[in-house]
């Protein structure tokens, strides 16, 4: 094949080759735009597994915190209008001096929900999830509560224009436990989001995870900014997140503020 045919070969296919790349931008950026999307959703079916770590700081004497929070999210068709979302949250812990003059490591309690949620939504675009929480004393090193603890859960969500807005709720009571550091449990856990979505699988989110020890009469409210993107990793679809923290209010001795970092890995059907 002579320079000018070649020439010729290149000025043809060029056009379609820019397109074909185009398209494939196009296709990768709707992809990671409907995986944000469904990230800022408690009960969409999407296969994940964040890694969220957590640092906490300012508490008195010096004391710090610092977890990481493995928490897959797998939701399951129980028919053909219903879903079941089962999300865990295991921590890992190690923290020094937030209880004075003691330096701990180790996981803490497990967090089992299962969230039974309509798999279309109705005329008012309201999405909602329903079920059972459930506490699994798995502490160790005092990390733990050393008692079983289950109760109700319910999560209601609306997405329009990019925007998500709504609220997460549980509340946890002790129902067994006969150990030396058994504790007697009631709270309640009420977490109000909001989050904007950008192209490019991009999303600011705000949200206050607050929690309510019945048994103290004690709030602890830390408000989270966040930044996250989803991106590839070569095959894997991956979101990473950065964000801060301030507490509104804490117990006495408690943390001022903290940071977090989320890698979740996302498995789309």
């Amino acid at each position: 094949m002579n320079t000018r045919v070649c020439a010729g070969v290149l000025r043809c296919a060029l056009p379609a080759l820019v397109i074909a790349a185009a398209q494939a931008g196009q296709a990768r950026a709707a992809d990671a735009d409907e995986l944000a999307k469904k990230l800022s959703n408690p009960v969409a079916a999407l296969i994940s597994v964040p890694l969220q770590f957590n640092h906490d700081d300012g508490y008195a004497n010096g004391g710090r915190r610092t977890t990481l929070n493995i928490q897959p999210v797998a939701p399951f068709s129980l028919s053909t209008d219903w879903n079941v979302i089962s999300r865990t949250i295991l921590p890992v812990a190690y923290q020094k001096d937030v209880i004075p003059g003691t330096d701990q490591a180790g996981i803490g309690d497990i967090t089992q929900s299962f969230f039974f949620s309509p798999k279309e939504t109705g005329p008012s675009g309201v999405v909602w999830g329903i079920g059972p929480a459930i506490l699994v004393p798995t502490g160790t090193d005092d990390l733990g509560a050393d008692t079983w603890g289950a109760g109700p859960t319910v999560v209601l969500l609306k997405q329009d224009a990019g925007w998500t807005y709504g609220a997460l709720m549980n509340h946890i009571a002790d129902v067994a436990g006969t150990g030396s550091r058994r504790q007697d449990i009631s709270s309640t856990f009420l977490q109000p989001f909001l989050s904007r979505a950008y192209s490019g699988g991009r999303t600011l989110a705000f949200n206050i995870e607050s929690t309510y020890d019945w048994k103290a009469s004690q709030w602890t409210v830390p408000l989270n900014i966040s930044y996250s993107k989803v991106t590839r990793l070569g095959s894997q679809m991956i979101s990473y997140q950065a964000g801060v923290r301030a507490y509104l209010d804490a117990p006495d001795g408690g943390p001022d503020w903290g940071v977090r970092f989320v890698v979740t890995l996302l498995y789309p059907k």
